[in-house]
């Protein structure tokens, strides 16, 4: 279990609201200074193309972004750290801005079709990819994007959680689906060939 998470997550105004609805308020065991990534969040990550990443204007309101791209472009580099090259886009760099003034970000990853996700906590340093080449060029997915790359973002990972399914509703990729249907169509193209043998 990820203590960290919930130690830092469940606020006394958390604890108010359990009360309020379920009688009483989770009693949480002493964490440690953070959780650790296991083969379990490394491989997790590893096969993701995309997350939500959310953080804090200088007036207090809450920013949520969708960063994609190919699958494990989001990489593990230690135990606790994780990097991603940021692209150009459209020049707002509201996420950029807001890290500046508060390095504290929230990582959401879903895998839709398992029905999983995991939520990450951690401090941000965004650092300009002209300045870090070398790792500009470790942190690109592939070769042709190395040219986009602005910016590389390393994230030191202080808590992480996994949520339960319940909600989460299925979603398929193209690549998903074709996967799921091709051996459909081989199976239609064995029987239309049968098929027609018959007819003959």
């Amino acid at each position: 279990m990820a203590l960290k998470f919930l130690t830092t997550t469940i606020t006394p105004s958390a604890q108010a609201a359990q009360a309020h609805y379920y009688g009483s308020a989770r009693k949480l065991p002493p964490a440690p200074e953070r959780d650790l990534l296991t083969a379990e969040e490394t491989d997790f990550l590893a096969a993701r193309d995309s997350f939500y990443m959310a953080t804090v204007t200088e007036d207090g309101w809450p920013y949520v972004q969708h960063r994609g791209g190919p699958p494990g472009f989001v990489k593990v580099l230690g135990p606790n750290q994780l990097g991603f090259a940021d692209f150009s886009g459209n020049r707002q760099m509201i996420s950029t801005g807001n890290l500046a003034a508060s390095d504290r970000v929230a990582l959401f990853f879903m895998d839709y079709p398992r029905k999983e996700r995991l939520k990450l906590l951690g401090h941000v340093r965004v650092l300009d990819a002209r300045e870090h080449p070398q790792l500009a060029d470790q942190l690109s997915p592939t070769p042709e994007l190395r040219g986009s790359v602005e910016r590389v973002f390393l994230i030191d990972v202080t808590a992480f959680d996994w949520n339960c399914p319940k909600y989460i509703t299925p979603r398929f990729t193209e690549e998903e689906v074709r996967v799921a249907v091709e051996p459909l169509k081989q199976r239609i193209a064995e029987l239309e060939t049968l098929l027609a043998t018959h007819k003959q």
